[in-house]
């Protein structure tokens, strides 16, 4: 799997193949990462990302997110999954902001 990131990465291009691989891979969560990307709803603030989820925004910061699944698993979710992606393609959309300065709770 390193490999097929290494490629993404330096080709900043989500292949085909790298699609199949991602859901292959990660299932459920690589089909609704892969979603996210292709509709843009993966945001890069100067803070941290943040993804458009179906009810909500979660913050991706690293190997943490801020949803249910991860904070109640612990483990990768599909938001972190998105920004990977996003991350390797420059599939995103880049804000010259602080998240936490458009934030309202």
């Amino acid at each position: 799997m390193r490999e097929i990131w290494e490629t993404i990465e330096q080709d900043q291009e989500l292949t085909e193949e790298f699609r199949t691989c991602i859901e292959r891979i990660y299932k459920d969560r690589g089909r609704k990462a892969l979603a996210a990307v292709d509709e843009r709803r993966v945001k890069r603030y100067l803070d941290f990302y943040v993804v458009v989820g179906h009810s909500n925004e979660y913050i991706v910061e690293g190997d943490f997110c801020t949803c249910s699944d991860f904070l109640f698993r612990g483990r990768e979710c599909w938001h972190i999954l998105a920004v990977l992606i996003a991350e390797r393609t420059g599939i995103y959309e880049s804000y010259d902001l602080w998240y936490q300065d458009v934030w309202k709770p």
